[in-house]
Parts: structure tokens; sequence; C-alpha cells
């Protein structure tokens, strides 16, 4: 399960802003990146523009996956993962980083830039967020749960003897 990218878009009358974005092409090699970072921030602008304010949803584009939200108040924001990676936490994260991210001043949002928008954190939320069970704490009971099932599962079957 991997995360490539996280982005913060405001979905306008006209046109979608990136207002910041964060990547980790660490699981690419050297020459892909810029093209994987390339169809990344194409890519988030677009799944915005087609999306309607209030909604969520989840798009299979080449091999990834990209989840889209986008509030009612036009922010957006887009998660690019591979096809493993759960869409529930995805989402989890969008909610939380929009939450974070409404701070910044609204009437910057339509005219902002990577560069002119003031917020910080998008790397770590996509640090953090790389492994699910540290991430989410429904992602690690449930992990739990099944290695429970299974120690218990080898141990009824260890119990057993084949005559």
């Amino acid at each position: 399960m991997k995360r490539y990218s996280l982005s913060v878009l405001c979905k306008g009358e006209c046109k979608t802003v990136l207002l910041k974005a964060a990547y980790d092409g660490s699981s690419f090699s050297f020459s892909q990146r810029p093209s994987v970072q390339e169809f990344m921030t194409f890519t988030s602008p677009l799944m915005v523009e087609r999306s309607g304010k209030g909604s969520r949803a989840s798009v299979k584009e080449q091999e990834h996956l990209c989840h889209v939200y986008v509030r009612n108040d036009s922010l957006a924001g887009v998660v690019i993962a591979d096809s493993e990676y759960p869409s529930r936490l995805a989402f989890s994260l969008l909610e939380k980083v929009l939450d974070e991210f409404s701070k910044v001043d609204r009437v910057d949002w339509p005219a902002g830039s990577p560069d002119t928008t003031q917020h910080t954190g998008l790397d770590s939320h996509l640090s953090r967020y790389q492994n699910p069970r540290e991430a989410d704490p429904t992602t690690k009971v449930q992990a739990e749960l099944d290695e429970t099932k299974i120690v218990l599962a080898r141990k009824q079957n260890s119990c057993c003897a084949i005559m």
C-alpha cells in the first residue's frame, strides 16, 4: 500500500487552483519521478474540475486510484495512491487535511498557489499515512483482530493429532 501525492485545491467557477501539494516518488526510479509528478500535478485539478461540490469519488487512472473530496465551500483534496490503499483511510485523511487547511484565509484560495499559500503539514501527513496501521486507529484494530484470528486458528489446528 502506497500513497504518492496529497493535494489541496480550490474549485473555482472557471478553473481549479492548486494551493499546496506533497509528493512521494521514492518508489519510482529517478528518471521516472519528473513524469510521475507531472501526471499527479495534472490529474489532481482535473479530478476536482470533474467533481461536484459536496462530493467524494475514487477513480482508477492507469494503475493508480485517485481519491477526490470537494467540500461545499470549494476547498478540495486529492490523494493519489496505489489500488491497495484503503479508500476509507484516504477520505479520512482528506477530511482531516481540509479541516486544517480551512484555517488558511479563505480570501486567498481562488488566487493562491503552492508558493504563496501559508500552510505546512502536507508532507508530514503524506509520510504518516503511508502505513495505515499507524495512521488510523480502526485499521490498527482490524489488523490486530486479523492477527488474533490467525493465531487462534493455528492453535486450534495444532492441538489435533493425525493418526
